[in-house]
C-alpha cells in the first residue's frame, strides 16, 4: 500500500467546504492518488481502517449539491476522467469490506441479528429500493426474486424476502462471500426462504423461474451479463438494475454499454431519499431478435 489515507486527511478537510469546480477536481485527483495502486487485498487487510477517511471523503464528495452544469464540466474534464474507474472500483471494494465485517459480526454475535441488520449503514436506502423494486416489478408474496452479485451480506434479498414475503436466490461469484452470506441467513432464520448459489451470470438459467432478476451495481462486465440474460431468460422476464445518475454520484457509474435489442426498458424510477440509485426495469421481449 503506497499511499495511506492519513496522508491526505488534512488536505481533504481543507477542501471540504469548497464546492467550486477546480477544488472538486483537486479532491478527485487527491482521492485517486490515495487509492490508485491499491489491490483488493490491501483494502481487506486494512485492519486499522486507515482507508476509512478516504471512503468517507468520497461519500461526502459525491453527496454534494452542485449544479448539473458543474457536474458535466467535472465529468468531462480530461484532468479527472482517467480517475473514475479506479474510484468506482475502490468504493465497490471498500463497501464489500464493510459488508464482510458486518456479516462476520452478525455470525459471531450473541445479540439480535436483526438489530445489527438495522444498524448497517445505508439500511434505510435498501428499504426504499426494495419498495421500488417490489411494486414496479409487479411482485406479490410468494414470488421468487434472483439477485446476481448478492455479496457477503445480501441485504436486497433479506429486505425483499423478510418484509414482502418473497422467495430469494442469490448468485455470488466469490465462494467465501457466498458461504458467509449463507451463515448470515441462517442466523436471521431465512435459510428456507433464500438460497445462495456460488456462481455468476453463466449459472443462469436456474430451475426456479424468477419473477424478477436483479443485477447488482457491482456485477461486471455489464455488457456480457446483459447479453447472456437476453439469450437465456424466458420471454417477459423482468430485470432490474441500479445506476447512479444524480449529481456527482455519476462518477461511480461510468460504464457505457448498449443493451441487447431483446431487453426492452419499460421504466426507470428516480431515487427518493434516502436512496441514491435510479432503478431501471427491463423486460425480455420475445418479439425482438437479439
Amino acid at each position: 500500500m503506497s499511499i495511506m489515507a492519513s496522508n491526505h486527511k488534512n488536505m481533504y478537510e481543507g477542501n471540504s467546504m469548497c464546492y467550486g469546480v477546480n477544488s472538486i477536481i483537486a479532491e478527485i485527483v487527491a482521492i485517486y492518488d490515495a487509492i490508485k495502486d491499491l489491490k483488493e487485498a490491501d483494502i481487506h487487510e486494512d485492519t486499522e481502517n486507515r482507508l476509512y477517511a478516504v471512503f468517507q471523503q468520497l461519500d461526502e464528495l459525491i453527496a454534494r449539491d452542485i449544479s448539473d452544469a458543474d457536474v458535466r464540466e467535472i465529468i468531462s474534464s480530461p484532468r479527472v476522467k482517467f480517475a473514475f474507474e479506479a474510484i468506482a472500483r475502490f468504493r465497490s471494494m471498500y463497501t464489500a469490506k464493510l459488508e464482510i465485517e458486518k456479516a462476520k459480526a452478525i455470525i459471531a454475535s450473541k445479540t439480535s441479528p436483526w438489530t445489527m441488520i438495522h444498524e448497517f449503514p445505508y439500511f434505510e436506502n435498501y428499504l426504499q429500493l426494495a419498495n421500488v423494486e417490489y411494486h414496479n416489478a409487479g411482485l406479490k408474496p410468494g414470488d421468487c426474486v434472483l439477485f446476481l452479485g448478492s455479496g457477503p451480506l445480501p441485504l436486497s434479498l433479506i429486505v425483499l424476502c423478510h418484509f414482502y414475503g418473497l422467495k430469494g436466490i442469490g448468485i455470488e461469484e466469490n465462494p467465501y462471500r457466498a458461504a458467509l452470506s449463507r451463515q448470515v441467513l441462517a442466523k436471521l432464520g431465512l435459510s428456507d426462504q433464500i438460497e445462495i448459489i456460488a456462481g455468476n451470470h453463466f449459472t443462469l438459467p436456474v430451475a426456479s423461474a424468477p419473477g424478477l432478476v436483479m443485477v447488482a451495481a457491482q456485477a461486471e462486465p455489464k455488457s456480457e451479463i446483459f447479453d447472456h440474460l437476453a439469450a437465456v431468460l424466458p420471454d417477459n422476464t423482468r430485470i432490474s438494475y441500479r445506476i447512479y445518475e444524480e449529481g456527482l454520484r455519476k462518477i461511480l457509474d461510468i460504464s457505457h454499454y448498449a443493451l441487447p435489442a431483446r431487453l426492452e426498458e419499460i421504466c426507470r424510477v428516480k431515487p427518493r431519499p434516502p436512496a441514491n440509485n435510479t432503478v431501471v426495469f427491463l423486460r425480455v421481449n420475445g418479439g425482438i431478435d437479439g
